[in-house]
């Protein structure tokens, strides 16, 4: 039989450990009992197995669904993520294009937009409270390299004919209005992000969908995936449709080790801060923010008046393994905690209350899909980046219509049945993943001390979302 739970959810994330101190129960519900059918068998319980079985079930709530887990719902970047329901796409506009096409790409673009709403709106229908505010995303600019970003930024953007409704170059006074840290020179700024207490909508989705006639195994480890069959050590369950839903954990799986580069991304949380520190600070209304670095950064304001901050930095583990030991790394967790002081130096004394991490997966063109082989039953969604929360509302509408045969404008946008050429074989999955966690940091450095950007760190990018 598996172990249970191999490490206590509370300490996985702020999020985790917020909602288990306010009664709700993270205990593992039950195995797997033994071999069992289903119409459609989901491996994971994070966002995107949730959203599927949750999409499937409104349009058919005969089905029969089974969710396989191996710790407990949102155990994974579900209930560790930084909060953002974002817009965001790992792969730019132009690469999209280049895939499929200029209005494909325009496709694309709107339904993650429109994700972000539907997210807000279900999360308001269901009565999920996760704390979703639309407050939008700060970019903020701090030095003069990251000002040629913005604006290269924004000129692609309209381009593409987004308008200041989208995107809009902020100065630094326009910038305080929002929010107010040290050496800004202005932002960009977008309205499509909502700020999100991640893991009180994953843990309400699985309540939801469980409602709703779908059966989650927790404690129960997919040993194997192939068609119309999912192996594990309580049972094999037998489907007319299997959806891999593994994001960073993919790796794990027999036979997925080169599928997805699981990445880790660290965050912290500070102690609730005073009225008077947010008077002085921003982020009236939740919004969202990073800067223009290289190697990424992300911060939100939470409901209940924290800082939640992470980036990333923490290295590629050999082999692709993904263990509970990653996700702390004190180095990076320093490093976070200076970017964060830097700016806002009032944060100085003030107090780190939780540290935590976990894998998030890359595709080896970070290009984002979702999709079905009909002949074998095989079904997934994946690759976020990072920028999943959104996403994966995008991919459980889009699999439920695939799933159910049912040709929509979801079922026509261009990550639809994209496959993504599988990592190179160690070590130069190692060498290439850890050398650009390398060139980003050191660009970031280079940059502060030339203020020109950095000519490796563009060339990287080029090699990536580009």
């Amino acid at each position: 039989m598996d172990a249970v739970t191999t490490t206590d959810p509370h300490t996985r994330s702020f999020w985790l450990d917020d909602i288990a101190g306010t009664g709700a129960d993270l205990s593992q519900r039950p195995a797997l009992p033994g071999a069992r059918d289903a119409d459609v068998a989901i491996v994971g319980a994070g966002y995107t197995g949730l959203w599927t079985a949750y999409y499937l079930l409104e349009h058919d709530p005969t089905l029969r669904i089974a969710l396989v887990e191996k710790e407990i719902a949102g155990f994974g970047a579900s209930g560790r993520n930084g909060g953002w329901c974002s817009a965001l796409f790992p792969a730019s506009m132009e690469k999209v294009a280049a895939h499929s096409s200029h209005d494909a790409a325009l496709a694309m673009r709107r339904a993650m937009k429109d994700s972000v709403d539907e997210v807000g709106t279900v999360a308001a229908k269901q009565r999920i409270d996760c704390s979703y505010v639309k407050g939008g995303t700060l970019s903020l600019i701090r030095s003069p390299a990251q000002v040629a970003r913005a604006r290269d930024a924004l000129e692609r953007a309209r381009a593409w004919g987004e308008s200041d409704d989208d995107l809009r170059l902020l100065d630094a006074t326009e910038t305080a209005e929002h929010m107010r840290a040290t050496q800004v020179l202005g932002s960009l700024f977008t309205p499509h992000c909502a700020a999100i207490h991640p893991a009180k909508l994953v843990r309400g989705l699985a309540n939801l969908v469980e409602r709703g006639g779908a059966t989650i195994y927790e404690g129960t480890a997919a040993t194997a995936i192939t068609p119309h069959r999912v192996d594990t050590r309580h049972g094999i369950v037998r489907a007319d449709i299997v959806v891999r839903a593994t994001e960073g954990y993919t790796p794990t799986i027999r036979g997925y080790r080169r599928a997805l580069a699981p990445v880790y991304s660290l965050m912290l949380a500070t102690e609730p801060l005073p009225d008077s520190f947010w008077d002085d600070a921003g982020l009236p209304h939740r919004e969202t923010f990073n800067d223009l670095r290289h190697l990424i950064i992300y911060g939100q304001r939470t409901a209940d008046g924290r800082f939640a901050f992470g980036g990333r930095g923490a290295p590629y583990h050999f082999g692709s393994r993904v263990e509970p030991a990653f996700d702390r790394e004190p180095e990076v967790f320093d490093s976070l905690r200076q970017i964060l002081v830097e700016l806002f130096p009032a944060l100085t004394h003030v107090s780190v209350t939780h540290t935590w991490g976990g894998p998030l997966g890359v595709p080896r063109d970070w290009f984002a899909s979702v999709g079905i082989d009909r002949a074998t039953g095989l079904a997934w969604a994946g690759g976020y980046v990072g920028d999943g929360v959104a996403t994966s509302n995008l991919a459980g509408r889009t699999l439920a219509d695939l799933i159910l045969n049912r040709e929509t404008e979801l079922t026509a946008l261009p990550w639809v049945n994209h496959h993504s050429r599988s990592w190179e074989p160690e070590p130069l999955r190692w060498l290439g993943v850890n050398a650009g966690l390398h060139i980003m940091s050191t660009a970031d450095a280079a940059e502060d001390r030339s203020g020109k950007p950095s000519r490796s760190a563009a060339a990287f990018s080029r090699l990536l979302g580009g």
